[in-house]
Protein backbone atom coordinates (compact mmCIF):
# COMPACT_ATOMS: atom_id res chain seq x y z
CA UNK A 1 0.00 0.00 0.00
CA UNK A 2 2.74 2.45 0.91
CA UNK A 3 4.46 1.85 -2.45
CA UNK A 4 1.21 2.60 -4.29
CA UNK A 5 0.81 5.86 -2.37
CA UNK A 6 4.46 6.74 -3.01
CA UNK A 7 4.04 6.10 -6.73
CA UNK A 8 0.91 8.27 -6.90
CA UNK A 9 2.50 11.17 -5.01
CA UNK A 10 5.64 11.03 -7.13
CA UNK A 11 3.58 10.99 -10.32
CA UNK A 12 1.61 14.08 -9.28
CA UNK A 13 4.82 15.89 -8.29
CA UNK A 14 6.46 15.14 -11.61
CA UNK A 15 3.34 16.23 -13.47
CA UNK A 16 3.23 19.58 -11.66
CA UNK A 17 6.92 20.17 -12.36
CA UNK A 18 6.50 19.30 -16.01
CA UNK A 19 3.79 21.93 -16.56
CA UNK A 20 6.41 24.65 -15.94
CA UNK A 21 9.37 22.92 -17.59
CA UNK A 22 10.99 23.82 -20.87
CA UNK A 23 11.07 21.40 -23.82
CA UNK A 24 13.57 18.59 -23.41
CA UNK A 25 16.12 17.19 -25.85
CA UNK A 26 15.19 13.76 -27.27
CA UNK A 27 16.56 10.68 -25.54
CA UNK A 28 18.32 9.59 -28.68
CA UNK A 29 21.25 11.89 -29.44
CA UNK A 30 20.82 13.19 -32.98
CA UNK A 31 22.69 16.46 -33.30
CA UNK A 32 26.22 16.96 -34.59
CA UNK A 33 27.76 20.19 -33.38
CA UNK A 34 29.61 22.30 -35.94
CA UNK A 35 33.10 23.17 -34.84
CA UNK A 36 35.32 26.11 -35.73
CA UNK A 37 38.68 25.01 -34.31
CA UNK A 38 39.76 26.23 -30.89
CA UNK A 39 37.09 28.95 -30.85
CA UNK A 40 34.39 26.40 -30.18
CA UNK A 41 33.09 26.40 -26.61
CA UNK A 42 34.03 23.06 -25.04
CA UNK A 43 30.80 22.89 -23.02
CA UNK A 44 28.69 22.81 -26.20
CA UNK A 45 30.20 19.45 -27.02
CA UNK A 46 28.42 17.79 -24.07
CA UNK A 47 24.79 16.65 -24.32
CA UNK A 48 22.64 15.08 -21.59
CA UNK A 49 19.16 13.53 -21.56
CA UNK A 50 17.12 10.99 -19.66
CA UNK A 51 13.70 9.91 -18.52
CA UNK A 52 11.91 8.40 -15.54
CA UNK A 53 8.84 6.20 -15.91
CA UNK A 54 6.57 5.17 -13.03
CA UNK A 55 4.33 2.19 -13.76
CA UNK A 56 1.47 0.34 -12.15
CA UNK A 57 1.06 -3.09 -13.70
CA UNK A 58 -1.29 -6.02 -13.28
CA UNK A 59 -0.99 -9.47 -14.88
CA UNK A 60 -3.51 -12.29 -14.97
CA UNK A 61 -3.06 -15.77 -16.47
CA UNK A 62 -5.95 -18.24 -16.66
CA UNK A 63 -5.39 -21.94 -17.44
CA UNK A 64 -8.14 -24.49 -18.04
CA UNK A 65 -7.29 -28.04 -19.14
CA UNK A 66 -10.91 -29.20 -19.02
CA UNK A 67 -10.66 -30.77 -15.57
CA UNK A 68 -8.93 -28.09 -13.55
CA UNK A 69 -8.73 -24.30 -13.81
CA UNK A 70 -6.02 -22.07 -12.39
CA UNK A 71 -6.11 -18.30 -12.17
CA UNK A 72 -2.81 -16.50 -11.40
CA UNK A 73 -2.92 -12.79 -10.65
CA UNK A 74 -0.03 -10.44 -9.77
CA UNK A 75 0.48 -6.69 -9.61
CA UNK A 76 3.54 -4.46 -9.35
CA UNK A 77 4.60 -0.87 -8.79
CA UNK A 78 7.66 -0.26 -10.96
CA UNK A 79 9.97 2.39 -12.33
CA UNK A 80 12.45 2.71 -15.19
CA UNK A 81 15.28 5.26 -15.12
CA UNK A 82 17.44 6.04 -18.17
CA UNK A 83 20.37 8.46 -18.33
CA UNK A 84 22.24 9.33 -21.53
CA UNK A 85 25.28 11.51 -22.23
CA UNK A 86 27.18 12.26 -25.43
CA UNK A 87 30.43 14.08 -26.13
CA UNK A 88 31.25 15.46 -29.59
CA UNK A 89 34.90 14.52 -29.99
CA UNK A 90 35.09 16.05 -33.47
CA UNK A 91 32.61 17.32 -36.02
CA UNK A 92 31.75 13.74 -37.05
CA UNK A 93 32.79 11.62 -34.06
CA UNK A 94 30.77 11.24 -30.84
CA UNK A 95 31.27 9.20 -27.69
CA UNK A 96 27.94 7.97 -26.25
CA UNK A 97 27.30 6.59 -22.80
CA UNK A 98 24.01 5.51 -21.25
CA UNK A 99 22.78 3.80 -18.10
CA UNK A 100 19.47 2.09 -17.43
CA UNK A 101 17.81 0.52 -14.40
CA UNK A 102 16.86 -3.15 -14.29
CA UNK A 103 20.08 -4.86 -13.18
CA UNK A 104 21.21 -5.49 -16.76
CA UNK A 105 18.03 -7.11 -18.06
CA UNK A 106 18.62 -7.02 -21.87
CA UNK A 107 15.00 -6.27 -22.79
CA UNK A 108 13.68 -4.29 -19.83
CA UNK A 109 14.70 -1.45 -17.53
CA UNK A 110 11.80 -2.07 -15.17
CA UNK A 111 12.61 -2.27 -11.48
CA UNK A 112 9.93 -3.41 -9.02
CA UNK A 113 9.49 -1.56 -5.72
CA UNK A 114 9.92 -4.02 -2.85
CA UNK A 115 8.53 -3.61 0.67
CA UNK A 116 11.74 -4.84 2.30
CA UNK A 117 14.09 -2.51 0.42
CA UNK A 118 14.81 1.13 1.27
CA UNK A 119 13.79 3.65 -1.40
CA UNK A 120 17.29 5.17 -1.31
CA UNK A 121 18.73 1.88 -2.63
CA UNK A 122 16.65 1.68 -5.80
CA UNK A 123 17.78 4.27 -8.27
CA UNK A 124 21.53 3.63 -8.28
CA UNK A 125 22.03 -0.01 -7.37
CA UNK A 126 20.10 -1.32 -10.38
CA UNK A 127 21.73 0.96 -12.97
CA UNK A 128 23.84 -0.75 -15.65
CA UNK A 129 25.49 0.47 -18.85
CA UNK A 130 23.27 -0.15 -21.87
CA UNK A 131 25.11 2.32 -24.16
CA UNK A 132 28.87 2.60 -24.48
CA UNK A 133 29.86 3.35 -28.05
CA UNK A 134 31.61 5.55 -30.56
CA UNK A 135 29.41 7.08 -33.28
CA UNK A 136 30.78 8.32 -36.59
CA UNK A 137 28.36 10.35 -38.72
CA UNK A 138 29.07 11.74 -42.17
CA UNK A 139 26.23 12.97 -44.34
CA UNK A 140 23.57 10.25 -44.62
CA UNK A 141 25.80 7.56 -43.11
CA UNK A 142 26.13 6.58 -39.44
CA UNK A 143 28.47 3.99 -37.94
CA UNK A 144 28.25 2.82 -34.32
CA UNK A 145 30.83 0.60 -32.63
CA UNK A 146 30.37 -0.77 -29.11
CA UNK A 147 27.19 -1.27 -27.06
CA UNK A 148 24.46 0.78 -28.70
CA UNK A 149 20.70 0.96 -29.38
CA UNK A 150 20.08 -1.03 -32.53
CA UNK A 151 19.67 0.80 -35.83
CA UNK A 152 16.88 -1.25 -37.40
CA UNK A 153 13.71 0.26 -38.84
CA UNK A 154 10.48 -1.02 -37.26
CA UNK A 155 7.07 -0.07 -38.75
CA UNK A 156 5.08 1.79 -36.05
CA UNK A 157 7.78 0.61 -33.62
CA UNK A 158 6.75 -3.03 -34.03
CA UNK A 159 8.32 -5.38 -31.46
CA UNK A 160 7.64 -8.53 -33.47
CA UNK A 161 11.40 -9.26 -33.68
CA UNK A 162 13.09 -6.62 -31.49
CA UNK A 163 12.12 -5.36 -28.05
CA UNK A 164 12.31 -1.56 -27.60
CA UNK A 165 15.00 -1.74 -24.90
CA UNK A 166 17.46 -4.16 -26.52
CA UNK A 167 21.03 -3.01 -27.14
CA UNK A 168 23.46 -4.49 -29.67
CA UNK A 169 27.10 -5.30 -28.92
CA UNK A 170 29.23 -4.90 -32.02
CA UNK A 171 29.19 -2.66 -35.08
CA UNK A 172 26.20 -1.21 -36.95
CA UNK A 173 26.04 0.88 -40.11
CA UNK A 174 23.04 2.90 -41.28
CA UNK A 175 22.47 4.88 -44.47
CA UNK A 176 19.35 7.03 -44.49
CA UNK A 177 17.96 9.67 -46.83
CA UNK A 178 14.56 10.69 -48.18
CA UNK A 179 14.24 7.68 -50.46
CA UNK A 180 15.83 4.70 -48.70
CA UNK A 181 17.29 3.21 -45.53
CA UNK A 182 20.06 0.60 -45.43
CA UNK A 183 21.05 -1.04 -42.14
CA UNK A 184 23.92 -3.52 -41.76
CA UNK A 185 25.80 -4.96 -38.81
CA UNK A 186 27.20 -7.65 -36.62
CA UNK A 187 26.39 -8.17 -32.95
CA UNK A 188 27.37 -10.61 -30.24
CA UNK A 189 24.36 -11.11 -27.91
CA UNK A 190 26.49 -13.13 -25.49
CA UNK A 191 28.70 -10.10 -24.87
CA UNK A 192 26.29 -8.67 -22.30
CA UNK A 193 25.31 -8.96 -18.66
CA UNK A 194 23.39 -11.90 -17.20
CA UNK A 195 24.49 -14.19 -20.05
CA UNK A 196 23.97 -17.89 -19.26
CA UNK A 197 24.48 -19.35 -22.75
CA UNK A 198 27.29 -21.89 -22.68
CA UNK A 199 28.50 -21.02 -26.20
CA UNK A 200 29.05 -17.75 -28.08
CA UNK A 201 26.25 -16.43 -30.30
CA UNK A 202 26.80 -14.09 -33.23
CA UNK A 203 24.17 -12.09 -35.11
CA UNK A 204 24.60 -10.80 -38.66
CA UNK A 205 21.90 -8.55 -40.08
CA UNK A 206 20.96 -6.54 -43.16
CA UNK A 207 17.82 -4.49 -43.82
CA UNK A 208 16.61 -2.39 -46.73
CA UNK A 209 13.70 0.08 -46.68
CA UNK A 210 12.37 1.86 -49.78
CA UNK A 211 10.63 5.15 -48.94
CA UNK A 212 8.09 6.59 -51.39
CA UNK A 213 6.32 9.93 -51.03
CA UNK A 214 3.07 10.28 -52.94
CA UNK A 215 0.59 13.15 -53.12
CA UNK A 216 -1.34 12.50 -49.90
CA UNK A 217 0.62 9.79 -48.13
CA UNK A 218 3.95 8.01 -47.73
CA UNK A 219 4.76 4.34 -48.28
CA UNK A 220 7.65 2.40 -46.71
CA UNK A 221 8.43 -1.09 -47.99
CA UNK A 222 11.13 -3.08 -46.26
CA UNK A 223 12.90 -6.43 -46.04
CA UNK A 224 15.57 -7.79 -43.76
CA UNK A 225 17.58 -10.87 -42.83
CA UNK A 226 18.75 -11.63 -39.27
CA UNK A 227 21.18 -14.54 -39.16
CA UNK A 228 22.00 -15.97 -35.73
CA UNK A 229 25.00 -18.29 -35.50
CA UNK A 230 25.39 -20.49 -32.43
CA UNK A 231 21.88 -20.86 -30.98
CA UNK A 232 21.06 -24.48 -31.88
CA UNK A 233 22.34 -26.77 -29.11
CA UNK A 234 23.02 -23.77 -26.84
CA UNK A 235 21.47 -23.15 -23.42
CA UNK A 236 19.04 -20.24 -22.70
CA UNK A 237 20.79 -16.94 -23.44
CA UNK A 238 20.16 -14.79 -20.35
CA UNK A 239 19.64 -15.36 -16.66
CA UNK A 240 16.48 -13.27 -16.85
CA UNK A 241 15.00 -16.02 -19.10
CA UNK A 242 14.93 -18.21 -15.96
CA UNK A 243 16.17 -21.29 -17.78
CA UNK A 244 13.47 -21.16 -20.45
CA UNK A 245 13.57 -20.56 -24.19
CA UNK A 246 11.05 -17.71 -23.79
CA UNK A 247 8.67 -19.70 -26.00
CA UNK A 248 11.38 -21.13 -28.28
CA UNK A 249 11.59 -24.92 -28.48
CA UNK A 250 14.07 -26.52 -26.06
CA UNK A 251 15.03 -30.22 -26.00
CA UNK A 252 16.83 -31.43 -22.89
CA UNK A 253 17.46 -27.83 -21.89
CA UNK A 254 19.06 -26.63 -25.17
CA UNK A 255 17.67 -24.89 -28.25
CA UNK A 256 16.30 -27.27 -30.88
CA UNK A 257 16.68 -24.82 -33.78
CA UNK A 258 18.85 -22.14 -35.26
CA UNK A 259 17.32 -18.78 -36.18
CA UNK A 260 17.84 -17.42 -39.70
CA UNK A 261 14.99 -14.92 -39.86
CA UNK A 262 13.58 -13.27 -42.97
CA UNK A 263 11.52 -10.11 -42.50
CA UNK A 264 9.18 -8.19 -44.81
CA UNK A 265 6.87 -5.27 -44.05
CA UNK A 266 4.84 -2.44 -45.48
CA UNK A 267 3.86 0.86 -43.88
CA UNK A 268 1.36 3.47 -45.06
CA UNK A 269 1.45 6.98 -43.53
CA UNK A 270 -1.24 9.65 -43.93
CA UNK A 271 -0.38 13.10 -42.60
CA UNK A 272 -3.95 14.27 -42.01
CA UNK A 273 -7.08 12.15 -41.70
CA UNK A 274 -9.83 14.18 -40.04
CA UNK A 275 -7.16 16.32 -38.38
CA UNK A 276 -4.95 13.47 -37.14
CA UNK A 277 -2.01 11.56 -38.65
CA UNK A 278 -2.84 7.93 -39.46
CA UNK A 279 -0.41 5.04 -39.97
CA UNK A 280 -1.11 1.46 -41.07
CA UNK A 281 1.49 -1.30 -41.02
CA UNK A 282 1.90 -5.04 -41.56
CA UNK A 283 5.00 -7.15 -41.02
CA UNK A 284 5.96 -10.82 -41.23
CA UNK A 285 8.87 -12.86 -39.84
CA UNK A 286 9.84 -16.34 -41.07
CA UNK A 287 12.59 -18.53 -39.61
CA UNK A 288 14.14 -20.54 -42.45
CA UNK A 289 16.22 -22.62 -40.01
CA UNK A 290 13.16 -24.25 -38.41
CA UNK A 291 10.83 -26.65 -40.20
CA UNK A 292 7.80 -26.04 -37.98
CA UNK A 293 6.27 -23.29 -35.85
CA UNK A 294 8.39 -20.74 -37.71
CA UNK A 295 5.97 -17.95 -38.73
CA UNK A 296 5.04 -14.67 -37.11
CA UNK A 297 3.19 -11.55 -38.22
CA UNK A 298 2.02 -8.23 -36.87
CA UNK A 299 -0.81 -5.91 -38.01
CA UNK A 300 -1.09 -2.40 -36.58
CA UNK A 301 -2.86 0.94 -36.85
CA UNK A 302 -1.91 4.18 -35.11
CA UNK A 303 -3.99 7.36 -34.89
CA UNK A 304 -2.60 10.69 -33.68
CA UNK A 305 0.83 11.66 -32.37
CA UNK A 306 1.68 12.87 -28.85
CA UNK A 307 4.05 15.62 -30.00
CA UNK A 308 2.67 18.84 -28.50
CA UNK A 309 1.07 19.45 -25.10
CA UNK A 310 -2.45 17.93 -25.01
CA UNK A 311 -1.78 15.83 -28.13
CA UNK A 312 -2.71 12.15 -27.93
CA UNK A 313 -2.15 8.94 -29.84
CA UNK A 314 -3.61 5.45 -29.80
CA UNK A 315 -2.25 2.28 -31.38
CA UNK A 316 -3.85 -1.12 -31.90
CA UNK A 317 -1.92 -4.20 -32.98
CA UNK A 318 -2.60 -7.88 -33.46
CA UNK A 319 0.40 -10.19 -33.19
CA UNK A 320 0.66 -13.88 -34.07
CA UNK A 321 4.00 -15.44 -33.17
CA UNK A 322 4.74 -19.15 -33.40
CA UNK A 323 7.29 -20.71 -31.06
CA UNK A 324 10.35 -20.59 -33.34
CA UNK A 325 9.58 -17.67 -35.65
CA UNK A 326 11.99 -15.30 -33.83
CA UNK A 327 14.33 -15.40 -30.84
CA UNK A 328 12.06 -15.11 -27.80
CA UNK A 329 14.77 -13.56 -25.64
CA UNK A 330 14.93 -10.56 -28.00
CA UNK A 331 11.28 -9.96 -28.95
CA UNK A 332 8.71 -7.91 -27.01
CA UNK A 333 9.19 -8.50 -23.26
CA UNK A 334 5.70 -7.22 -22.34
CA UNK A 335 3.31 -8.82 -24.81
CA UNK A 336 2.58 -12.50 -24.03
CA UNK A 337 4.58 -12.09 -20.82
CA UNK A 338 7.65 -11.96 -23.05
CA UNK A 339 8.84 -14.20 -25.88
CA UNK A 340 6.99 -16.22 -28.51
CA UNK A 341 4.34 -18.97 -28.78
CA UNK A 342 1.25 -16.79 -28.45
CA UNK A 343 -1.18 -14.53 -30.24
CA UNK A 344 -3.21 -11.55 -29.18
CA UNK A 345 -4.23 -7.92 -29.13
CA UNK A 346 -2.49 -4.85 -27.75
CA UNK A 347 -3.96 -1.36 -27.29
CA UNK A 348 -1.55 1.45 -26.41
CA UNK A 349 -2.61 5.04 -25.64
CA UNK A 350 -0.43 8.05 -24.88
CA UNK A 351 -1.23 11.63 -23.88
CA UNK A 352 1.22 14.55 -23.59
CA UNK A 353 0.31 15.98 -20.21
CA UNK A 354 2.99 18.69 -20.00
CA UNK A 355 6.03 19.92 -21.83
CA UNK A 356 8.06 17.05 -20.43
CA UNK A 357 5.42 14.68 -19.11
CA UNK A 358 3.35 11.92 -20.68
CA UNK A 359 0.60 9.67 -19.41
CA UNK A 360 0.24 6.27 -21.07
CA UNK A 361 -1.80 3.08 -20.79
CA UNK A 362 -1.43 -0.33 -22.42
CA UNK A 363 -3.75 -3.35 -22.47
CA UNK A 364 -2.64 -6.78 -23.67
CA UNK A 365 -5.26 -9.48 -24.26
CA UNK A 366 -3.54 -12.67 -25.42
CA UNK A 367 -3.72 -16.41 -25.85
CA UNK A 368 -0.64 -18.36 -24.81
CA UNK A 369 -0.09 -21.50 -26.86
CA UNK A 370 0.05 -24.86 -25.07
CA UNK A 371 3.48 -25.54 -23.61
CA UNK A 372 4.66 -21.93 -23.46
CA UNK A 373 4.69 -21.81 -19.66
CA UNK A 374 5.90 -24.84 -17.66
CA UNK A 375 4.28 -27.33 -20.02
CA UNK A 376 0.81 -26.04 -19.17
CA UNK A 377 -2.15 -26.05 -21.58
CA UNK A 378 -3.32 -23.09 -23.63
CA UNK A 379 -4.03 -20.06 -21.43
CA UNK A 380 -5.59 -16.62 -21.51
CA UNK A 381 -3.24 -13.77 -20.57
CA UNK A 382 -4.18 -10.21 -19.67
CA UNK A 383 -1.81 -7.41 -18.75
CA UNK A 384 -2.51 -3.76 -17.91
CA UNK A 385 0.16 -1.04 -17.65
CA UNK A 386 -0.46 2.54 -16.44
CA UNK A 387 2.50 4.89 -16.89
CA UNK A 388 3.60 8.39 -15.95
CA UNK A 389 6.74 9.53 -17.81
CA UNK A 390 8.92 12.59 -17.39
CA UNK A 391 11.76 13.42 -19.79
CA UNK A 392 14.62 15.71 -18.90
Amino acid sequence: MKKTVLTTLTTLTLGAFALHATPNPPLKHKSVTEFSGIEHDLLERFHFAGDLRLRYESKETYYNDGTDATNKYTYHNRYRLRLVAAVDLTKNLTFDIGMRSGYGNPTSGNQTFLDDKALSDYFWQSLRFNILDITYKNGDSTLKVGRHPYMIYRPIKSQLIWDNDLSFNGASYSYKNDSRIINLGISQPTYAEQVTAKDTINLFFAQYVEKMKLENFKVNLGAGVYYYDGIKGNTPIYGTNKGTGMGNTLINGVFANDYHILEAFGELKFKDVYGKPLTLAAGVAYNTAASDKNLGYDLAIKIGKAKKVHDWQIKYSYTYLEADAVVGAHSDSDNFGGGTAAKGHAIRAKYKFGKRTYLAATLFYDTLFAGKTDGKPEADYERVQLDAIIKF
